[in-house]
């Protein structure tokens, strides 16, 4: 079924939601943590991010022992729900929470499924941060909006999963950080980078260290935080020259110094006349823009755009 671009791509003016997005990255945060606590360290923090499905947002499959679980947010019928591999299930309603009162139900029914769990309960990247347990402030949640947040994921997850067939080289999955709020996909030209300066809000050096041992070209989708609207960003670790002042795609992209990064607002892609082409236009050309300042090695690395049911030349 064909739908039009303009109700696929809705609005989602980051004023309007500011409250609800800000206690639905502390509810994802808890999610994601506790992945991490039950999960072993995979490359870049690969380990602890969640997935976009149909309906909202997954941990997938957490191992405990011999068993695992899993932690579903979804948001079409606005629930939170946790499976077990032994056919158990505890959801409830994500409307009328508060970051403690989430927390606490979280923990109580992994409890009542046989999973034991502790977690660091401090927020990550967040500016003052409240422990989740006593996080009474942050408590809205407009079911709308957040749908809408969903049906944005799902068109940008579809469409990062298709640039991501143009790269032979490593490249992360399409994936959901809960810390930065941003869903994301990266690609590496396969040589190490310097060591990161760290820095990051709330976050222990080490981490960024470990997640930037590599060159990247890194892009995803911020529904507004660093900046306050929705927006497309693009950036490359270690920056090489030339690169923030090299031309990219659409018209409505450009380089922002603050952020020392491409951004393409949200709208730019919501009301153009074929959205999809606009974001790849916008992510093919931040990657160049990387790629070749950086010298990376693109016959080596690059292929053709992957199509259904066709397998790839070699």
């Amino acid at each position: 079924m064909n739908t039009p671009a303009k109700t696929r791509w809705p609005e989602l003016p980051t004023a309007a939601w500011r409250d609800s997005s800000a206690t639905l990255q502390l509810f994802t945060q808890i999610a994601g943590k506790i992945r991490l606590a039950k999960s072993p360290w995979l490359n870049h923090s690969w380990h602890v991010t969640l997935y976009v499905t149909a309906r909202g947002l997954t941990t997938s499959p957490i191992p405990d022992g011999d068993h695992t679980f899993q932690i579903d947010f979804d948001f079409i019928d606005h629930l939170l729900r946790i499976s077990t591999s032994d056919g158990a299930e505890r959801q409830f309603a994500l409307a009328g929470q508060s970051v403690a009162s989430f927390y606490t139900t979280v923990m109580a029914d992994l409890k009542r499924l046989g999973i034991e769990i502790a977690i660091d309960e401090l927020p990550n990247e967040v500016a003052d941060p409240i422990r989740f347990s006593q996080d009474t402030q942050h408590a809205a949640y407009d079911a709308d909006a957040v749908r809408r947040f969903h049906q944005i994921l799902v068109n940008c997850d579809r469409v990062f999963k298709q640039f991501r067939t143009g790269f032979l080289g490593k490249a992360s999955p399409v994936h959901f950080f809960w810390g930065s709020f941003d869903l994301a996909v990266t690609r590496f030209s396969g040589r190490a980078a310097p060591q990161h300066p760290g820095g990051v809000p709330h976050l222990p050096d080490a981490v960024a260290h470990e997640a930037y041992s590599h060159e990247v070209s890194s892009a995803g989708f911020w529904p507004g935080g660093a900046i306050d609207y929705p927006a497309f960003y693009s950036y490359a670790y270690p920056e090489p020259a030339g690169y923030r002042s090299t031309s990219v795609r659409p018209d409505a992209a450009f380089f922002s110094e603050a952020l020392g990064e491409f951004i393409l607002p949200y709208d730019a892609v919501r009301t153009a006349v074929d959205p999809d082409k606009a974001l790849l236009d916008f992510l093919q050309s931040s990657y160049e823009a990387a790629a070749i300042n950086a010298n990376w090695d693109r016959d080596a690395l690059e292929c053709a755009p992957g199509r259904p049911g066709v397998v790839r030349a070699t």
